[in-house]
């Protein structure tokens, strides 16, 4: 965050999908909770309680069900940061926690709650929050 190593992210597999491509080339090429969000520059807002984590105790009892949200990814909805081990537990949302092993991560709920504390109080104070998704190896 601002060039601070935070935590780690693990998505659902990459299929080499950029924001630059039409929204048919994305479709054509996702699939269905399989599938990673297209590499580019996103918004995240925090102010979206989650009709499915909200039901959550943890989320419930952390954070009102209101987890950080990335806005206006082409071909996906609902796009959410929360925590999980592996991409299993995703369906095109971002995982966060420490790449201790491959294909997983672990320290979930510890990344999750200091990653949010950072976006909740950027958000408090009236700041903009941009995410930037890239791959870090070749397809």
């Amino acid at each position: 965050m601002d060039g601070t190593y935070v935590c780690d992210t693990l998505e659902d597999a990459d299929r080499g999908l950029k924001d630059s491509m039409t929204l048919d080339e994305i479709r054509s090429k996702k699939i269905k909770d399989k599938t990673a969000i297209p590499q580019g520059n996103y918004k995240v807002t925090m102010n979206v309680i989650s009709p499915r984590f909200s039901k959550k105790k943890y989320y419930k009892d952390f954070c009102g069900g209101r987890l950080p949200r990335i806005t206006s990814v082409k071909g996906f909805d609902g796009v959410l940061i929360h925590i999980g081990n592996t991409d299993k537990d995703s369906s095109g949302c971002l995982i966060v926690g420490y790449n201790k092993e491959k294909g997983k991560v672990l320290n979930s709920k510890q990344a999750f709650e200091k990653l949010y504390k950072m976006l909740d109080n950027a958000n408090r104070n009236g700041e903009k929050i941009d995410i930037k998704i890239y791959s870090t190896y070749k397809i």
